[in-house]
């Protein structure tokens, strides 16, 4: 995948500095990957990303397009920890045939197959957009963005965010929505009659009810408001309709 970018964190405080700021618990000591997100201090989402602990080093790998502001954010708060982030050049694979050698289980869903790391890219030619929209799976940059709240997102159905490891950054508006509240927006899959496209608005009788985010044929993954969101709605001229 060209999509992908890889840093290496290193030095003696890497598994603690993670610990305290990302969703999910990245101290056990487990083989395999985590998911997990980055948050701001108000909840909202900054980039999720996978991690895998090493002898040395924790591998991160996130989305291209947030590989830059990540690592700024995480060289903010480092302060004098002792942690380096180094960019490294594996290159990420990914596939839902036969596990490759070294490969990894996606931990998010059992549909999304393996991920691999390593010098070469042998992704298979799996529909992805397909397979995402079947299984409600947020994509970094469509249905995650500055905007959105993981757990609205769906994040603790994919394995993403820990209720108890303790503090973290935006910990506190995440279990606020959590026990607190429930809640009234979120990420759905629908069924699509007519054809519609990513970005259309969202509406029944006129009235806004969400927006539409991926569209895979007949199936999608709209972000809705739930109270609304109880029959036919409309997107241009497609009907959609909740599917779970």
């Amino acid at each position: 995948m060209t999509d992908r970018t890889v840093f290496a964190l290193t030095g003696a405080d890497r598994v603690g500095f993670l610990q305290g700021l990302v969703t999910n618990d990245v101290s056990a000591d487990r083989p395999g990957l985590t998911y997990t997100a980055l948050l701001t201090p108000q909840g909202k989402y900054i980039a999720d990303f996978f991690v895998l602990p090493e002898a040395d080093r924790l591998l991160i790998d996130v989305a291209t397009e947030l590989a830059a502001p990540l690592a700024q954010r995480l060289s903010m708060y480092r302060l004098r920890a002792d942690v380096q982030i180094v960019e490294t050049d594996l290159v990420v694979s990914r596939g839902t045939g036969p596990l490759p050698e070294g490969a990894m289980a996606d931990p998010r869903h059992p549909a999304l197959g393996w991920r691999l790391y390593g010098t070469t890219d042998i992704s298979d030619d799996t529909d992805w957009n397909t397979l995402r929209a079947t299984h409600l799976i947020p994509e970094t940059g469509i249905e995650l963005t500055p905007d959105t709240y993981i757990l609205e997102a769906g994040f603790e159905a994919l394995h993403g965010v820990d209720f108890r490891k303790g503090c973290y950054v935006g910990q506190e508006v995440t279990a606020r929505m959590k026990h607190k509240t429930e809640l009234k927006k979120g990420l759905a899959r629908v069924r699509i009659d007519g054809d519609a496209v990513p970005g259309a608005e969202i509406t029944v009788d006129g009235k806004p009810a969400g927006t539409l985010h991926t569209v895979a044929g007949q199936i999608g993954i709209a972000y809705l408001r739930f109270d609304r969101a109880t029959g036919p709605m409309q997107a241009g001229s497609a009907t959609v309709t909740r599917a779970d």
